[in-house]
């Protein structure tokens, strides 16, 4: 009996990175596990979200989500496709001009078919479970950071989504919070691992988190992605 064919959440193949990189960038992040990749600003580390989301085309080689080629789909596809990868930018990315409910509630209302009353009751929920209730009417200049980081992550599991990519998620964060974002970006747990397969870059991640981040990368100015211990 053939065994079906399950879709890689995310693979990175043959990319180039870093300025000084002598060789390409590869990785597959396997269904389940959370993934990190760790480097400064001249590694390139930065550009692997913008791929991961088909934000931005490499200049060779491709992106892989749910093995399609995301960078390769019109800008239509690349929108409903984006429905199932949840993402957390670094800087957060709310808009200035609405609340932090708004900012959770804003991919619901244009990505969705659900009614007002359903993204209502769907956003109340998202803002309970990362603890804004009290103060989900607040914009983001009168929020402190850890206030928007947890809206931006409602906002990024917003669709419940199976991949979460997420850019500098715990910069500034004590290791306490760090944890707890962690614990809810993972959706919970299965049989094999996580609810959902969760990638990360950044330059650090608190040593708190490491237990429960299956495999975490070094990427090197010169392209070399090296194992660090978990």
């Amino acid at each position: 009996m053939t065994t079906p064919h399950v879709p890689r959440p995310l693979a990175f193949e043959h990319i180039p990175l870093g300025r000084h990189a002598s060789q390409p960038f590869s990785l597959e992040v396997p269904a389940h596990h959370t993934v990190a990749v760790l480097g400064d600003e001249d590694s390139g580390v930065g550009l692997l979200g913008s791929y991961a989301l088909g934000l931005d085309r490499p200049a060779a080689g491709r992106a892989l989500v749910f093995d399609t080629d995301i960078g390769a789909l019109d800008e239509a596809e690349r929108l409903a496709f984006r429905r199932r990868v949840g993402y957390l930018p670094a800087g957060e990315g709310l808009l200035q001009n609405l609340s932090l409910r708004d900012n959770v509630a804003l991919p619901l209302r244009f990505g969705s078919g659900a009614s007002p009353q359903e993204i209502e009751g769907r956003v109340n929920v998202m803002l309970t479970a990362v603890r804004l209730a009290a103060v989900g009417q607040l914009r983001p200049a009168q929020a402190n950071e850890e206030e928007r980081r947890r809206a931006a992550l409602a906002r990024a599991i917003a669709f419940d989504p199976t991949l979460l990519v997420l850019e500098q998620p715990f910069d500034g964060l004590t290791a306490r919070v760090a944890s707890e974002l962690l614990e809810l970006a993972r959706g919970g747990e299965s049989a094999e691992g996580a609810r959902r397969t969760i990638f990360i870059t950044g330059q650090e991640i608190p040593s708190l988190l490491l237990r429960r981040v299956e495999q975490v990368y070094r990427l090197t100015r010169a392209g070399l992605l090296e194992p660090e211990t978990v």
